[in-house]
């Protein structure tokens, strides 16, 4: 995860966020989030050396342009010696070409323009946030990392759809996501717990976007997303899986368009649309609303599911791993995704949960639970820095 002396950019470009953050020599320098895009815009900045904190709101209007050109404005002013040696970006989708991180170029960004209808949501602001940085930096090399790249070794039975081969010789496969989060986790367990490191680990990112990875051996050998970063888990406003003949009667009884029934499902469903309260796990939580308990319900309950199918993929548990803001931050939800699990060896140790501890298990458990966080940013800025001196 080293970068190698370099100072890196990291440009984590998301639906209504940008994460960006600075590496010299592999430590955090600057650390900064705009946040609300598409409603109350605002930008929180950080230097890590204790040079102050920045807030700053932003124009209502603002989109990911204008808010990268704030980001910008502020790092090159505030800090003008900075030099830039390289920029990482995550994107979403790399598809079948892109199973390890790439220099981009013409081609490349070609190639991405092509995969934004298989992640509308994501890949368009992760292009935006290239195209930016290479407008304000247009001799610094820019490097994509890709959340799809870990699952790029899946067994043929996870990655197909029982379709006629022709559409999985297409592209319509099951992809997978989140990857840069477990890469992060994988390598983190083997300083944290290398008693598990290498044995079989579900890995649950728990977010605004959340899915489950079961990995063995370090790799990736089944996750709950699929062709599209909708499929699995309910999310903060994304539906989870669906019997694709919902879509078929909405487009067929209900007369909706294809951009209606994606603004439904990427936009209003989740826990946003089970609860009618929010999409934020904290606001449920306080919630006196009885659906915003019926949403938590919903959620915990197909996490508990999924875990269980994850379970079988590996045959067997021997980590637990909770990851993600809600993952790392939600006593309640961890409390209840392993209540009643010690059919498959989970035992909570509730005092360990309710101080966010790193390892929650109790000391008889057989499986190893842990919540620890995680660290796409350091990640990218590794896989820039390597691919910079390769």
């Amino acid at each position: 995860m080293s970068a190698a002396g370099r100072t890196i950019l990291v440009l984590n470009s998301g639906s209504s966020s940008i994460k960006f953050k600075i590496f010299r020599a592999d430590e955090p320098f600057l650390s900064g989030l705009i946040e609300g895009i598409g409603t109350s815009p605002r930008m929180i900045a950080e230097a890590l050396s204790g040079d102050g904190r920045v807030e700053r709101k932003l124009a209502d209007d603002a989109d990911h342009g204008t808010a990268l050109d704030a980001a910008f404005s502020y790092l090159f002013g505030r800090y003008p010696d900075i030099r830039v040696d390289g920029v990482g970006h995550r994107v979403v989708h790399g598809g079948t070409a892109y199973s390890e991180p790439v220099l981009i170029d013409d081609g490349v960004l070609g190639e991405l323009e092509r995969l934004c209808p298989l992640a509308p949501l994501h890949q368009p602001h992760n292009l935006a946030g290239i195209r930016a940085a290479e407008f304000a930096l247009p001799d610094v090399p820019q490097v994509a990392c890709f959340d799809t790249a870990f699952h790029r070794k899946h067994p043929w039975v996870n990655d197909t759809f029982a379709l006629p081969r022709s559409y999985f010789e297409e592209g319509v496969r099951r992809y997978g996501f989140h990857g840069l989060s477990y890469e992060f986790i994988v390598k983190k367990l083997c300083e944290v717990a290398p008693d598990i490191a290498d044995k079989r680990i579900v890995v649950a990112h728990l977010g605004n976007g959340a899915s489950l990875c079961a990995i063995e051996a370090g790799k990736s050998v089944g996750s709950t997303m699929g062709f599209s970063a909708l499929d699995g888990l309910p999310m903060g406003t994304r539906c989870g899986q669906l019997d694709p003949g919902v879509v078929l009667y909405l487009m067929q009884a209900r007369k909706m368009t294809a951009g209606e029934i994606s603004d439904l499902l990427y936009k209003q469903s989740g826990l946003k649309g089970l609860s009618g309260v929010s999409s934020d796990m904290r606001e449920l939580e306080s919630s006196p609303d009885p659906h915003a308990a019926e949403a938590i319900d919903y959620f915990v309950f197909r996490i508990r599911r999924e875990i269980g199918a994850m379970a079988a993929v590996l045959a067997g548990l021997d980590g637990l791993v909770f990851t993600g803001g809600i993952g790392e931050n939600s006593v309640r939800i961890r409390e209840l995704v392993c209540r009643d699990m010690g059919w498959l060896g989970v035992e909570l140790d509730n005092q360990a949960n309710g101080e966010n501890r790193m390892r929650i298990s109790a000391q008889g458990s057989r499986v190893k639970v842990l919540a620890v966080p995680t660290d796409e940013e350091r990640m990218i800025a590794g896989h820039t820095a390597k691919l910079l001196t390769a």
